[in-house]
């Protein structure tokens, strides 16, 4: 028998910064986490810190024209407008829970500049420590809240419907017991896809599992091709790879191939300070062309590494490189999905009781490529308003009544040797660079694997980012294809699978 328990509000699927901010505004709450607490998600391993008007010399509206240039046509300005003008409040209040962000000798915020940014507006902590400092701050606040409950080790495995197709709770695997948990609401916060990649600057637990079991309730998805791939992640081997932050080249790093020479200027008149994807594909370039890719930042920071820059700094050293003295080998790996579930303003998903908020969810507000240090902003401004909608939505909701869930199956999982071959799969083709005849092999790898396993959410997470990336022929933000290298109009992608797309595509199931 399956345990079944209610709960008087939210469920929030997700403890990153998304999913614990929306669990403090809306104020009782049960947060599912598959890690302990400040593990297995992407916010604690932030480096660069928050984006946000907070100088005297800058605005939201400034703020907002670079989030809508780097997104590349395919931005909300309306989400774009609200993310920068909430975003200093929203800065603040995390100082206030606690969050020890850089403070100059006045107590104003040290701002750093970042890429495509026109303003230093970027909010950090130690350097590159901020996302550790804000969610240990976050958390312990959530601790402290005794109507906010937390269960760790417990994973979804597959949102609970009724006949009407409304989102009535989720079935989740709590310490390997299956438990039905009847909810108001619930609240998807669960990361995004960097998982479902052989090189990642995300932890492994993040492969798109939200998004999958959301397509597979038959939420709308929006632009799932557009994924992002951070330019510097260190080139040591490791999975997930480290990343040496954005910062390090608003600082006056230097990208160069293994002969010392500077290669950015071939590429962008901004040099290292283009927008991300840009850099990506340049490093890729480089890499592909048999020169290789480093940052030099031996005179922008040199010996103030170990204070500046400590994350990347221990990085470095575990791996025998002394950045103070030596060239860090970089490659581009998968950092940033824009795409997601497509919300309003407020975190609605396109089903009753469905919301999303964080990486997650598509608002609006990254378009086509996300700016630097937008991500953590965009996961408490956004997560407070999915959760204040939650909680004041789900209370009318179960006002009306739930009807039984259709189905208590979960949906399988993918065997850890499968995932391996899958994220080799999508690193090759569906990658910094695509194209027709990449994408269509990819598509027929995930056709042959479907068969075996059915409707198991990383596949549907990966089909939906393939199939949208294939229909996209034009390039544009962190979609490139190599057949298809100008830009068309600006058209936003949106996909809902159907339950007779289901069917027909999980036949053999």
């Amino acid at each position: 028998m399956i345990e079944r328990i209610s709960f008087d509000g939210p469920v929030i699927l997700g403890a990153g910064l998304a999913g614990l901010t929306a669990a403090l505004a809306a104020k009782t709450a049960l947060v599912l986490s598959p890690t302990p607490l400040a593990t297995g998600c992407s916010s604690a391993w932030a480096q660069g810190g928050m984006a946000a008007a907070l100088a005297g010399d800058d605005t939201p509206a400034l703020h907002a024209a670079d989030t809508i240039a780097a997104g590349a046509g395919l931005c909300d300005p309306k989400a774009v407008a609200l993310l920068t003008q909430e975003g200093p409040q929203a800065v603040r209040d995390l100082a206030a829970l606690g969050a020890p962000f850089d403070r100059k000798t006045g107590g104003d915020f040290v701002l750093s500049l970042e890429a495509a940014h026109a303003k230093a507006r970027v909010a950090r902590v130690g350097g590159d420590g901020a996302g550790a400092a804000i969610m240990a701050a976050v958390i312990a606040t959530v601790r402290a809240t005794p109507t906010i409950e937390i269960r760790e080790n417990a994973r979804a495995r597959r949102l609970l419907q009724d006949a009407t197709g409304r989102v009535v709770g989720v079935l989740a695997q709590i310490d390997g017991a299956l438990i039905e948990i009847r909810a108001s609401s619930v609240i998807l916060a669960t990361g995004g896809v960097g998982g479902l990649y052989a090189v990642t600057t995300t932890p492994a637990e993040v492969r798109g599992e939200g998004l999958g079991l959301a397509a597979l309730a038959g939420a709308t998805i929006a632009d799932p091709e557009f994924v992002q791939f951070h330019p510097t992640a260190i080139d040591i081997g490791r999975d997930p790879a480290p990343l040496a932050t954005e910062a390090l080249r608003g600082e006056g790093s230097i990208l160069r191939d293994a002969n010392g020479r500077a290669f950015m200027a071939d590429y962008h008149p901004a040099k290292e300070l283009a927008p991300r994807d840009v850099v990506a594909r340049a490093i890729h370039a480089e890499r592909a062309a048999g020169r290789g890719a480093f940052l030099d930042a031996t005179e922008a920071v040199g010996d103030q590494f170990p204070h500046e820059f400590p994350a990347v700094f221990e990085a470095c050293r575990s791996a025998g490189i002394d950045p103070r003295r030596e060239m860090i080998p970089v490659v581009p790996a998968v950092h940033y999905h824009m795409g997601g579930v497509a919300t309003d303003l407020d975190g609605r998903a396109s089903l009753p009781g469905l919301f999303a908020a964080g990486e997650c969810a598509s608002t609006g507000v990254q378009g086509a490529n996300r700016l630097a240090s937008n991500s953590l902003l965009e996961a408490a401004v956004f997560g407070a308003r999915a959760g204040r909608a939650a909680a004041t939505e789900g209370v009318a909701l179960s006002a009306l009544g739930g009807g039984e869930p259709v189905s208590l199956e979960p949906f399988p999982d993918l065997p850890d040797a499968t995932l391996q071959i899958l994220r080799r799969a999508m690193s090759r083709d569906a990658g910094v660079i695509r194209d027709a005849a990449g994408l269509s092999r990819l598509l027929e790898q995930l056709n042959a694997l479907e068969p075996a396993y059915g409707p198991c959410p990383p596949l549907v997470a990966a089909r939906l980012i393939v199939e949208a990336a294939l229909a996209r022929q034009e390039s544009r933000g962190g979609h490139f294809r190599s057949d298809f290298p100008a830009t068309a109009e600006p058209v936003r992608t949106f996909v809902t699978l159907t339950s007779a797309d289901a069917a027909v595509r999980y036949a053999a199931e």
